[in-house]
C-alpha cells in the first residue's frame, strides 16, 4: 500500500510539473519586447492624459463643492477673495501633483498595458496595431476627433441642460428629503448648480 501510494504521489507531482510548465507562458522574444516598447511611447501622450484627469478629477470635485458652499456665504467681498485664494491653491496642486500623476501612469504602463499586450497579441499583430497608431491619418483623425469634440460639448450641454436640470432638481429634492434637510440647505446645492 506504501509503494502505491508513493507511485501515485510522484505521478501527481509530475504530471503537475509539466502542467505548471505548460501552463507558464513562453518567453517573449526580443523582436517582440522592442514592439511592446514602441507600442508603450506611442502612448504615451495618452497614458500622460490619463495620469493628469486622475490628478485633476478629485481637485474639480473639491472646486465643484468649494463653490456650492461659497455661493451660501453672505459677504459677496469676501467670496471673491475666498474664491481666488482657492483657485490658487488648486493651481499650486495641480503644478505639484499632476507630473508626479503623469509619471506614475507612464512608469506603470509596461507592467501593465505591456503585459497585456505581450500576453494578448503576437508579434504580426503588434506590427499592424503600430502601424495604425504611427500613420499621419491616424494621428489625423485624433486631432479632428479632438477638435469634434470640444465642438460637441458646448452643443451638448445646451442640449442635453434643459432635460437634466429639472431631474436634476428633483434628484436633489429626493436627496435632501432621504438626508433630513429641508428649506435653504437643501435648496443651495441645486441653485448652485444653475449658475
Amino acid at each position: 500500500m506504501f509503494k502505491t501510494l508513493m507511485i501515485v504521489s510522484l505521478w501527481a507531482a509530475a504530471t503537475g510539473a509539466a502542467f505548471a510548465q505548460a501552463a507558464a507562458p513562453a518567453p517573449s522574444s526580443p523582436a517582440k519586447k522592442e514592439l511592446i516598447a514602441k507600442m508603450l511611447e506611442v502612448q504615451r501622450p495618452g497614458l500622460e492624459r490619463l495620469g493628469q484627469s486622475v490628478a485633476e478629477q478629485p481637485a474639480a470635485q473639491l472646486m465643484q463643492q468649494a463653490g456650492v458652499v461659497l455661493q451660501q456665504r453672505p459677504a459677496s467681498e469676501k467670496r471673491e477673495t475666498t474664491a481666488r485664494e482657492i483657485e490658487a491653491d488648486l493651481r499650486k496642486y495641480a503644478e505639484e501633483s499632476v507630473p508626479l500623476v503623469r509619471s506614475m501612469a507612464v512608469k506603470l504602463a509596461p507592467s501593465t498595458f505591456g503585459t497585456a499586450m505581450d500576453e494578448k497579441l503576437d508579434e504580426s499583430e503588434l506590427r499592424q496595431v503600430l502601424a495604425v497608431l504611427e500613420s499621419p491619418a491616424f494621428r489625423k483623425y485624433l486631432q479632428v476627433e479632438a477638435e469634434a469634440q470640444r465642438a460637441l460639448m458646448p452643443k451638448l450641454l445646451a442640449e442635453a441642460r434643459p432635460v437634466l436640470e429639472p431631474r436634476l432638481r428633483a434628484l436633489d429634492q429626493s436627496v435632501a428629503k432621504r438626508l433630513g434637510m429641508t428649506g435653504a440647505a437643501a435648496s443651495a446645492p441645486a441653485a448652485a448648480g444653475k449658475k
